[in-house]
């Protein structure tokens, strides 16, 4: 078994896109409207979907809001530099939501971001394997 991906429901899909692809740089992998059932699914990430995991982006018609919660934590992507990754974000007008820096209780560098719809998207420097 393997993660496929992580579904979220968007309130602007087209919005959304623009964060996923612009401002963090994701491909959209494949889109599909659903006439039927009043929905558009949009497929997203860094890779295709045989690589690795992707965001399903959910667009229900009609539904502008969504109450995201408290069950719901956050979307985590590994970076190779925190800190330029960050200002690149921030250049494409993207809202950091917790400066990078070290983690509270350790020493894990993160930070946050936040999509159009409120959803957190952490960003973890990655340890180099040298």
């Amino acid at each position: 078994m393997r993660v496929l991906h992580t579904m979220l429901r968007v309130g602007d899909l087209e919005k959304s896109l623009d964060f996923y692809c612009n401002i963090l740089g994701m491909n959209l992998i494949r889109r599909q409207d659903y006439p039927g059932g009043e929905f558009t699914l949009a497929f997203v990430g860094y890779g295709s979907e045989a690589e690795g995991a992707v965001i399903e982006l959910t667009h229900n018609w009609g539904k502008t809001s969504y109450n995201l919660g408290d069950g719901f934590g956050h979307v985590a992507l590994g970076v190779e530099d925190i800190y330029s990754a960050c200002q690149a974000i921030r250049d494409r007008g993207g809202k950091i939501v917790r400066e990078p820096g070290p983690m509270k209780h350790g020493t894990t560098e993160i930070a946050f971001v936040e999509d159009p719809d409120g959803y957190k998207i952490e960003l973890i420097q990655v340890k180099r394997q040298d």
